[in-house]
C-alpha cells in the first residue's frame, strides 16, 4: 500500500526535523513536503493534495489557526495542531479543534529525549485515527450514494407520483442564549464552595497525592477540605478571571449565586435528585460546544464531563465553552459541590469521581490513581462513580472519541437500571470509537446525531 503523504509545518527548522522523523517512524507515512508558516502551508495544500497536515499553531506571517480556516473552508482534511503549553497556545488550541482541527498533540521537549518518543507515539496514534476516520466516511458516503441510471433508462424510468409538497419537520428550538453581561454591571463570578463534610466514597479512604500533585483546590496536609474562601476577589466576572495554574488553584471555587445576566441558578438545597454524566475524546471540545450551548439555564441538575485532554488545556476548554452555554461551565476543584445549572470538566491529569456529601448533596473528588484505559481522567471512573447512587436520577452520554473509555461502565449502569444513556451516531462523529463500543454492549437507549442530543436529554431530564 502506497504510504499516506503528510505535510509537516512549523517556523522551526529543527522541530520540522524532529517532528518529520518521528511520522516516519512508521511506514504507513511518508513526509510530502514541510512549511514554515501558514500561508506556505496552504500553498502547498494546493500544490500537493497530502492526505494529513500537522500544523504548528504559533507562526510568522500566518499562524496555525488562520491557515486551518483556510484549508477547512477550500480543501477540508485531517489535520493535527502542534501546541506549546503556554496560555495563548492553549487557547488558540481549543478554537482549532472547535473550527475543525481533528486533533492535537503538545510540542515535544527538544532537550528530553523520553518526551520526543512519548509525543512520536500519540502522534502516529492520531494520525492512524485520522486516517481510519476517513475511510469510514468515505464507506459510509459510498453506501448511501443511489448510483445514476444512464440516460435513455432514467428517461423510460417510471416517474413518482407527488403530492403536496412536505414542509420540512421543525428544527428542536435552541434554548436563548442568556446575556452574558449588562451594560453598567457585570456578571458577578459563580461562586464554588467545598462540601461542608464529604462523605468518602468508594477508592477514596486514605488516598494520598505526590508532593507537589495534589488535586486542584487540595490542601497539603491531613485529609480534610480546606474552609470556604471569604476572599472578595473570588466574587471576580468572568471577564476579569485570571487563569491560574493546577497545583495553585484556589482552595475551591464557591457556590453558584445569582447574577444580574442569569437569574437565581441556586438550587433547593434539600438534595440533589438528578445528575448528567458525559465522555468524549478525540472531536469532544466540539461536541461539547454543540451540546452545551442547547441546554437551557433552568437545566434541573448538574453535568459532569470527562473530556481527555492534558493538564492546563481543560482550564482553557472551560473558559471558551463558559462564553457559549447559558450554564456556568467550569474546570472542576476537590470539594466543589454539584449544582444545578452548572458543568464540571474533569481537570486534565485527574480522575474525577462523585461522591456524597453532607445535606443529601454530591461533590467532586478528584484523584491521581493509575491511568485507566490509558485515559487520566477516565470516562469509565466517573461513570463507575455514580453507580452506586440509584436514588439519584442519572443520565449518561457518551460522543465522539477513539478507544473504548466508557463503554464498560455505562453497560454497568445501564443494567443497574439507570434512568436513559445516550451516544452519538456515527454520521456526526469525528471517530466514532467510544460510541460505537457502547452501542456494541447493547446498552444506549438513544443513539443520536450530536445536534439532536441535547434537546432529547433536556427532554428526558425534565
Amino acid at each position: 500500500m502506497k504510504p499516506y503523504q503528510v505535510l509537516v509545518v512549523d517556523d522551526s527548522a529543527f522541530m520540522r526535523k524532529i517532528i518529520s522523523d518521528l511520522i516516519e517512524n512508521d511506514a504507513n507515512f511518508q513526509v510530502a513536503a514541510t512549511a514554515s508558516n501558514g500561508r506556505e502551508a496552504i500553498e502547498k495544500v494546493n500544490e500537493l493534495s497530502p492526505d494529513l497536515v500537522t500544523m504548528d499553531v504559533e507562526m510568522p506571517e500566518m499562524n496555525g489557526l488562520e491557515a486551518l480556516k483556510i484549508i477547512m473552508a477550500q480543501r477540508p482534511l485531517p489535520v493535527i495542531m502542534l501546541s506549546g503549553i503556554n496560555e495563548e497556545g492553549m487557547k488558540e488550541t481549543i478554537l482549532a479543534l472547535e473550527w475543525g482541527a481533528f486533533d492535537f498533540i503538545r510540542k515535544p521537549s527538544i532537550s528530553n529525549s523520553q518526551d520526543i518518543i512519548a509525543v512520536g507515539v500519540s502522534l502516529r496514534e492520531q494520525m492512524k485515527e485520522a486516517m481510519l476516520a476517513r475511510q469510514q466516511r468515505e464507506a459510509r458516503a459510498s453506501a448511501y450514494k443511489v448510483p445514476e441510471l444512464p440516460a435513455a433508462e432514467a428517461a423510460s424510468a417510471p416517474q413518482p407520483v407527488r403530492g403536496p409538497a412536505k414542509q420540512p419537520p421543525e428544527a428542536p428550538k435552541k434554548a436563548p442564549e442568556l446575556p452574558r453581561k449588562l451594560a453598567d454591571k457585570p456578571k458577578a463570578k459563580p461562586e464554588l464552595s467545598p462540601a461542608p463534610e464529604m462523605v468518602k466514597g468508594k477508592g477514596s479512604p486514605g488516598r494520598t497525592s505526590p508532593e507537589g500533585a495534589l488535586p486542584p483546590g487540595a490542601a497539603k496536609g491531613p485529609a480534610r477540605l480546606p474552609k470556604p474562601a471569604s476572599d472578595p476577589s473570588r466574587n471576580r466576572s468572568k471577564e476579569e478571571a485570571k487563569p491560574v495554574q493546577p497545583d495553585s488553584r484556589p482552595a475551591a471555587a464557591a457556590n453558584l449565586e445569582s447574577s444580574a445576566a442569569g437569574g437565581d441558578r441556586k438550587p433547593n438545597n434539600k438534595g440533589l435528585r438528578k445528575l448528567v454524566a458525559v465522555g468524549c475524546s478525540t472531536g469532544g471540545p466540539r461536541a461539547l460546544k454543540a451540546f452545551l450551548e442547547n441546554i437551557p439555564a433552568d437545566f434541573p441538575a448538574p453535568i459532569v464531563i470527562v473530556q481527555h485532554m492534558p493538564p492546563n488545556f481543560t482550564k482553557s476548554l472551560a473558559q471558551r465553552l463558559n462564553t457559549f452555554s447559558p450554564l456556568e461551565v467550569a474546570e472542576a476543584e476537590q470539594g466543589m459541590i454539584l449544582r444545578q445549572g452548572a458543568a464540571y470538566i474533569a481537570p486534565g491529569g485527574y480522575h474525577m469521581r462523585v461522591v456524597p456529601a453532607a445535606g443529601g448533596q454530591y461533590a467532586i473528588d478528584l484523584t491521581l490513581e493509575e491511568a485507566r484505559n490509558g485515559h487520566r481522567p477516565s470516562v469509565d471512573t466517573l461513570f463507575e462513580s455514580i453507580l452506586p447512587y440509584t436514588s439519584l436520577e442519572r443520565h449518561a452520554v457518551i460522543m465522539t472519541g477513539m478507544g473504548s473509555d466508557g463503554a464498560r461502565m455505562m453497560k454497568s449502569l445501564y443494567d443497574s437500571g439507570v434512568t436513559s444513556t445516550f451516544a452519538e451516531s456515527e454520521e456526526t462523529c469525528v471517530v466514532y470509537g467510544m460510541p460505537r463500543s457502547a452501542v456494541e454492549l447493547h446498552c444506549v437507549r438513544h443513539v443520536l446525531p450530536l445536534q439532536e442530543i441535547a434537546p432529547r436529554l433536556v427532554q428526558a431530564v425534565k
